[in-house]
């Protein structure tokens, strides 16, 4: 197997690029620095080079940095956040899951809710789930007409924008799996009874949607990975290839922000937005 990779460049989509996701295989395990078993070294923990960033962006608290996680059914995002973010101090991450909206949610336009969750100076924010449904299941399932979804990719862009202007690093990936690794876990759902829970028949009726969805999310993301919001495309049929990559991903973003031990007493309050 080759050696590890030098950057995360190898899964971002450019802005400007062209995105082809039948191309990609979602299997394919290049890159990474060993087997199974070592891989999981890549996880933020304190063993790990970079593991306390974290804490160093926690004690900074002038900036922050949201992670964006789609993927379809059964992609691996509870699980990639369960193993990638299990060595950070809970005081310092702030995760949110976004589900059916709600009728107060419904009643507000559709950033209300994922504006109000973005991750405080310090956190480490990580959305399962985003506005991103909005343009995904919205699209697809039909939920809303073409004149509204549509717009909102450029309501995306400029809140996106708006977010690293104000010190948050955002970093938005999606997980992603085969149609056959798919079916394999839903039937590891039926098969265990503690996993019953996750299993749900309208997953089946998604699916059947598969190439919408496929379409639905190559729009999306060419039309809004930027260079202060990329999108990465991580081949995620192998879990723990799926964990070291974000992982990796993860870590070159925190190396970027260089957060550096400090009393938050000593910094300006102009420079934490008083």
């Amino acid at each position: 197997m080759s050696g590890p990779v030098a950057s995360a460049d190898r899964w971002r989509v450019r802005p400007g690029g062209r995105l082809d996701l039948g191309a990609i295989d979602t299997g394919d395990p290049a890159g990474a620095p060993g087997d199974k078993g070592r891989d999981q070294r890549g996880h933020l923990a304190p063993g790990h080079p970079a593991g306390r960033a974290p804490e160093r962006l926690w004690a900074e608290d002038r900036r922050s940095l949201l992670l964006v996680l789609q993927a379809l059914d059964a992609g691996g995002k509870d699980g990639t956040v369960k193993h990638v973010f299990r060595g950070i101090n809970p005081a310092g991450r702030r995760i949110t899951s976004f589900k059916q909206p709600s009728d107060e949610e419904l009643a507000h336009d559709f950033l209300w809710r994922v504006h109000v969750a973005a991750p405080a100076r310090g956190e480490i924010g990580v959305f399962n789930r985003s506005h991103y449904e909005d343009v995904l299941i919205a699209r697809v399932a039909k939920l809303v007409p073409e004149e509204v979804w549509r717009p909102r990719f450029d309501a995306i862009w400029a809140w996106e924008a708006h977010l690293p202007a104000a010190g948050t690093e955002i970093v938005k990936i999606l997980l992603h799996i085969s149609p056959d690794e798919q079916a394999q876990r839903f039937q590891a759902r039926l098969d265990d009874l503690s996993k019953h829970w996750k299993f749900r028949l309208a997953d089946l009726e998604v699916r059947d949607q598969w190439d919408e969805y496929q379409a639905a999310y190559t729009e999306a993301i060419e039309r809004t990975t930027t260079d202060e919001a990329p999108w990465y495309v991580v081949p995620a049929d192998r879990k723990w290839y799926r964990n070291w990559a974000v992982s990796t991903i993860l870590v070159e973003h925190l190396e970027k922000l260089d957060p550096q031990w400090a009393s938050r007493a000593t910094w300006p309050r102009s420079s934490r937005g008083w």
